[in-house]
């Protein structure tokens, strides 16, 4: 998974609104600063710096495919890896889990 821009500029911007409320804070608490304390909002761009640095990773599912006795045919596939990624893989190809029956949703077409 790479790193995405769009969220990269979300969280810059979620950071300079936090900031700021800390600032107003700040600067009604402790009033000797006077506005200086605005001056934390230019730190939020290295949130979306850390974000960038450290979002991207390496996705990985192991299968494991299990055959019958006769060796003809495949009786059981074993997935492991993220939720997000299995269950991704599992609606992509259409399959169940064993014992499940698939039941398609009201929104699925």
């Amino acid at each position: 998974m790479t790193p995405s821009s769009a969220q990269a500029a979300l969280l810059t911007f979620c950071t300079v609104i936090s900031l700021g409320s800390v600032g107003l804070v700040l600067s009604i608490a402790v009033p000797e600063g006077g506005n200086n304390w605005f001056w934390l909002m230019t730190l939020s761009p290295l949130a979306g710096v850390y974000y960038w640095t450290k979002a991207s990773r390496k996705e990985e599912i192991k299968v494991k495919m299990v055959l019958s006795d006769d060796g003809n045919n495949v009786s059981e596939i074993l997935v492991r890896g993220d939720d997000v990624q299995v269950e991704q893989m599992r609606r992509e190809l259409k399959m169940s889990e064993k014992g499940m029956i698939y039941v398609k949703g009201i929104f699925e077409t």
